[in-house]
């Protein structure tokens, strides 16, 4: 997260969506780790993690955390939008790391 915020601080807004992004995931990892999320198998079945096993443990995950979805979208735009796309602002990141921040606060 602060690497993300000095990238973003700094003007580069598309490697600051990217490093909040990783830090979502990471998130998502440690709290499917943490709570026994049964679909973790499925990481060790192929051996990685993958976007659909993300949106699989958030399914899961919200039984558990009943906003993990939204702050899991913010992170999916903040990878697709700002990152891949480029296309958003240094205005709409700012906006989107506070769910971001409170994802990892969910650790």
């Amino acid at each position: 997260m602060k690497e993300a915020d000095e990238l973003l601080f700094r003007g580069d807004v598309v490697q600051a969506c990217e490093k909040y992004y990783k830090a979502a995931e990471e998130a998502i990892k440690i709290l499917s780790y943490k709570n026994s999320i049964k679909t973790i198998l499925k990481v060790n079945q192929i051996g990685h993690w993958n976007s659909k096993l993300y949106f699989d443990y958030i399914d899961e995950l919200e039984k558990i955390y009943p906003d993990i979805r939204t702050l899991w979208i913010s992170a999916w735009i903040l990878h697709v939008e700002g990152f891949h796309e480029g296309r958003l602002t240094k205005e709409n990141v700012l906006i989107l790391k506070n769910d971001i921040k409170r994802l990892v606060r969910l650790i």
